[in-house]
């Protein structure tokens, strides 16, 4: 893991993109603590100055978030995820359902014509997931399993730029979803988006699958509307 010596600017973005790639494999999980710096100087050979110049520059980014007194914290897989994360506070939830309408849209048509078998797998375990959570009143793995469902199915289109894309709006849609539950007359096992869109992915009906998304998309729309101030 060590790195080679070389200037200081140099060797700041190496330690930078050996970061990066540690986020975006995963050996450092979405809003998990990272080690600390005494750890991570060790491991790649080099100086305060530097380790803190790279954790600064992804910070910048958004990739990460550094508490004072409490650590760093892994907060995006990407500097476009990171960069939506921070644009997203900006917009009101009816503005992110609006995009959401246009992804989801391309990300169903997709996944009903590439889906793999091991795809619509997953998906049927994630949705078996969510109702086992929901009805033991689990909310926070009720809200993680359908956000992944709905990854997945961007994930099954097989264009990974839409995918990525789609990726960047997990913070704010999980948690939309967590802060919608807790308002009364919230339905959290909705068929229209999730039950039916995966029968029509595996059916390779592309057009049933894009009704799902909007039936179920336009019934977020009218119920955040009537939760939107006048």
């Amino acid at each position: 893991m060590s790195l080679t010596a070389s200037s200081r600017p140099a060797l700041a973005e190496e330690v930078t993109a050996k970061l990066r790639q540690m986020i975006q494999s995963g050996e450092w999980p979405l809003q998990e603590r990272i080690p600390a710096e005494p750890e991570l100087m060790a491991a790649l050979g080099v100086s305060r100055g530097t380790l803190r110049e790279a954790i600064k520059s992804l910070a910048h980014s958004g990739m990460l978030e550094v508490r004072r007194g409490d650590g760093t914290y892994v907060r995006a897989t990407s500097e476009l995820s990171g960069a939506a994360r921070r644009m997203y506070k900006d917009h009101t939830e009816e503005h992110i359902l609006e995009v959401r309408v246009g992804l989801d849209t391309q990300a169903a048509r997709l996944a009903a014509r590439n889906a793999t078998e091991a795809d619509i797998t997953s998906m049927r375990t994630l949705l078996a997931v969510r109702q086992t959570a929901w009805t033991a009143g689990d909310y926070a793995t009720w809200a993680r399993a359908d956000w992944e469902f709905h990854e997945a199915v961007a994930q099954a289109s097989g264009n990974p730029l839409l995918h990525e894309l789609y990726t960047s709006f997990g913070g704010v849609f999980h948690s939309d979803l967590v802060r919608q539950q807790l308002r009364p007359g919230f339905e959290g096992l909705p068929v229209a988006g999730h039950g039916e869109l995966l029968d029509a992915i595996e059916a390779h009906d592309e057009t049933a699958a894009v009704e799902s998304v909007q039936r179920n998309l336009n019934s977020c729309a009218e119920w955040l509307r009537e939760w939107l101030p006048q």
